[in-house]
C-alpha cells in the first residue's frame, strides 16, 4: 500500500504556534550577538520614528497653542502706506458707534497706538513700550488684572497708566505710584496679571504699559493708530465680517492700505505645516529603520546558510517548501516584534525626556505607536522574506550533502 506523505504529516511536523516560537527563538539564540545586533537596528530604527512623530507632534501643539490662546474669533487689523503714493496720516482715535453700525457682527474693537520709551520711578527706569488704547481692549485682549482696574471710558482727560506685568516687577511698581515719561506723569491705576506672548500684537502686553488713547497726543505730535484689534460675535461667519471690517477701516482711512489677520487662518497653516513636519521626520527615522531591516536579511541570510543541512533533514521528512519559508520568517517575525517593543519603550522615554527639557508638556501623538511598530514589524518582515524563500527553494539532496 501506498502511505500517505506530505499532507497528513506536516501537521505534526508544525506542532503548532507554541512550538514554533519555541523553535524560532531557540534558532536565535544559537545565533547569539548577530540576533541581538539584528534586534538593535529595528529597536533604534523604531525608536527614531516613534521619538521624532512625538517630537514634532509636540512642537507644532506648541507652535499652534501660542496662536489658540488669541482665540479663533480675533482680527487684527493695520494700516499701511501704498507704495508711490502721498503718505496720509493714519486715523488718531475709533468712532466705535460708526464701527457698529458699518460692521455689526463685530463684538467689541480696541485700537493701538504703539510708542517706545524710557520709564522713570523712583530712581529706576526701564524701557518699555507706550500703548495708547480704549476701555475695550482689556475685553479682546482677555486681559485680567493682578492688582487694580483697567482703563475706562472716563479715563479719556486723565493721566492713567495700567503697568503690564514684567514692566511693573523690574520697576517694582505699586498701585498709586507715579510713572513719569518725557515730561508726564501718569499715576498707576492698575497692574496686569502675565499674558502669553501674542503673535500677533506689535509688543508683549507684559512689557507695555497702557494709557488712554486721547493721552498720546501729549506725547506724540501726530498721533496715528497702529493697529486695531476686534472680536468678532459669530465665529461662522468671521470671513464675511472681516471683509465688512476691513471695509469699514478703508472708508475712515482713505490713502492707506488695510490689512486684516485672522489668526484662524495661520491655525490651519500651521496645522498643514506641522502635518509636513511630523512626517518629514518620520522619514529621516524610517531611513534607520531601514537599516535595521538590512541588518535583519543579512542575519537571514547567514542562519539560512548555516542550516542547510537541517533544511534538507526537514524536506526529508515531509516538510513543504511553505513550511520552511514560515519557519524562517517566524524567526523575522520575532525579531522585529523584540525591536518594536525595544524601541517603543526607547522612542517614547526619548521623546518625554526632550519635551520635559524644552519645557513642554508631554503629550503623545496618536499615531506614533502604530506607525513605528507597523512600520518595524513591515520592514523585518519584508528583509526577511529573501531569504526565507531561498530556504524554502533548496533542493533537499543538495541541502543534504552539505556539511
Amino acid at each position: 500500500m501506498i502511505e500517505a506523505e506530505p499532507q497528513s504529516r506536516a501537521p505534526q511536523l508544525a506542532g503548532g504556534l507554541p512550538l514554533a516560537i519555541a523553535e524560532s527563538f531557540d534558532s536565535l539564540r544559537r545565533l547569539g550577538r548577530r540576533s541581538v545586533l539584528a534586534l538593535t537596528g529595528i529597536a533604534v530604527g523604531c525608536a527614531a520614528v516613534i521619538a521624532l512623530l512625538n517630537i514634532g507632534h509636540n512642537a507644532a501643539r506648541e507652535a499652534i497653542g501660542a496662536f489658540e490662546s488669541l482665540g479663533t474669533n480675533l482680527l487684527v487689523a493695520g494700516f499701511a502706506a501704498p507704495a508711490g503714493q502721498e503718505l496720509r496720516p493714519a486715523p488718531a482715535t475709533l468712532d466705535r458707534a460708526a464701527l457698529a453700525a458699518a460692521a455689526p457682527g463685530i463684538e467689541r474693537a480696541a485700537p493701538v497706538i504703539a510708542y517706545a520709551s524710557s520709564v522713570h520711578t523712583a530712581g529706576r527706569a526701564a524701557d518699555a513700550v507706550l500703548l495708547g488704547t480704549t476701555a475695550e481692549l482689556a475685553g479682546v485682549l482677555e486681559l485680567s488684572l493682578a492688582q487694580g482696574r483697567f482703563l475706562s471710558d472716563y479715563d479719556a482727560a486723565a493721566t492713567y497708566a495700567v503697568a503690564g506685568a514684567r514692566v511693573a516687577r523690574e520697576l517694582g511698581v505699586r498701585m498709586g505710584d507715579s510713572l513719569r515719561v518725557g515730561g508726564y506723569v501718569f499715576e498707576v491705576v492698575g497692574i496686569a496679571a502675565d499674558l502669553p506672548r501674542n503673535p500677533l500684537l506689535p509688543v508683549s502686553a507684559d512689557d507695555a504699559i497702557f494709557v488712554p488713547i486721547e493721552g498720546m497726543r501729549r506725547l506724540l505730535p501726530i498721533p496715528e493708530i497702529n493697529s486695531i484689534l476686534a472680536r468678532v460675535r459669530a465665529t461662522a461667519r468671521l470671513e464675511t465680517e472681516a471683509q465688512t471690517f476691513k471695509n469699514h477701516l478703508e472708508r475712515i482711512a482713505p490713502g492707506r492700505t488695510v490689512d486684516v489677520q485672522i489668526p484662524r487662518h495661520l491655525l490651519d497653516g500651521l496645522a498643514r505645516q506641522s502635518s509636513t513636519f511630523t512626517y518629514l521626520l518620520a522619514g529621516l527615522g524610517g531611513i534607520s529603520l531601514l537599516v535595521g531591516g538590512v541588518g535583519v536579511m543579512n542575519v537571514m541570510l547567514m542562519n539560512v546558510s548555516e542550516r542547510r543541512r537541517e533544511i534538507g533533514v526537514r524536506m526529508a521528512l515531509g516538510a513543504r517548501g511553505r513550511d520552511i519559508r514560515d519557519l524562517f520568517l517566524a524567526e523575522s517575525a520575532m525579531l522585529s516584534i523584540a525591536g518594536a517593543l525595544v524601541g517603543t519603550l526607547a522612542g517614547l522615554l526619548a521623546a518625554t525626556a526632550y519635551a520635559r527639557f524644552s519645557g513642554w508638556h508631554f503629550e503623545l501623538s496618536a499615531t506614533s505607536l502604530p506607525l513605528g511598530i507597523a512600520s518595524s514589524l513591515a520592514v523585518g518582515l519584508f528583509f526577511g522574506l529573501h531569504p526565507a524563500l531561498a530556504a524554502a527553494r533548496l533542493p533537499p539532496v543538495q541541502a543534504l550533502r552539505d556539511d
